[in-house]
């Protein structure tokens, strides 16, 4: 960890020693958690005391089955149904028997990049969701206002609400949709179809009517020397 992370690591944890302040650097950039009831006295002296001035992005994160995957290709046999047709993972089918989503702790969390352009350096804020039935956080508009259009794109993509913003209402999908797209445990083909009846002269939606298929990847193996890449179908 860079000299300047640890300052400001340091100085944020005096100031909040009950926020349950933590960081980790990767990849040139240092990450911060913040707990969320102390989300909105943090970001203030982040703005005002450090020169975080501009919010540059602000999304959600659903960390359901993170780590696992379906599609072991380095590893997979060459014969049979090994690879990604018996679902592992919620949401990539709509099969009665796939297997249900494990509902870990810390599952849902709100990741807010921030700018200073005065002393030239960034920081992610990264704040889980307390309770993952309901997931909720501060809204962080009264600090930055730039988080209106993020925290409406978060709610509706995610299903994270955030308490306090003055108008959270879904901002890419339309009002009859169901569910929130980008979670884990959302079916890929959807819950619904849309199509215009010419009976009723309108738009209306159905049970979504498209067969789930697997499409298997290109698996890579090791030959001698030589890289052999081979294509699969329903016997590979």
């Amino acid at each position: 960890m860079n000299d300047v992370a640890i300052s400001l690591v340091d100085s944020l944890t005096e100031a909040f020693p009950d926020a349950g302040i933590s960081s980790v650097v990767g990849f040139g950039e240092a990450t911060v958690t913040v707990a969320a009831d102390c989300l909105l006295e943090v970001s203030r002296v982040l703005r005002d005391k450090h020169g975080y001035e501009q919010l540059i992005d602000l999304f959600g994160v659903d960390f359901l089955g993170y780590g696992a995957t379906e599609w072991k290709t380095d590893e997979a046999s060459s014969t049979g149904f090994s690879r990604g047709v018996e679902p592992v993972t919620a949401g990539r089918f709509t099969f009665d028997d796939a297997p249900e989503p494990e509902f870990a702790d810390n599952r849902f969390a709100v990741e807010y990049l921030l700018l200073s352009v005065a002393n030239n350096r960034r920081l992610r804020v990264r704040v889980y969701c307390p309770d993952t039935s309901m997931p909720i956080v501060p809204s962080v508009i009264e600090i930055w206002n730039a988080a209106n259009w993020y925290e409406r794109e978060a709610f509706d993509l995610f299903g994270i609400m955030f308490s306090g913003h003055p108008d959270l209402r879904r901002l890419l999908t339309d009002y009859g949709f169901i569910g929130h797209p980008f979670r884990k445990d959302f079916p890929q083909i959807g819950n619904v179809e849309m199509r215009y009846d010419p009976e009723t002269r309108r738009v209306i939606y159905q049970p979504v009517s498209i067969e789930p298929r697997v499409l298997v990847p290109k698996v890579r193996r090791e030959t001698g020397s030589d890289t052999a890449t081979t294509t699969g179908g329903d016997d590979a």
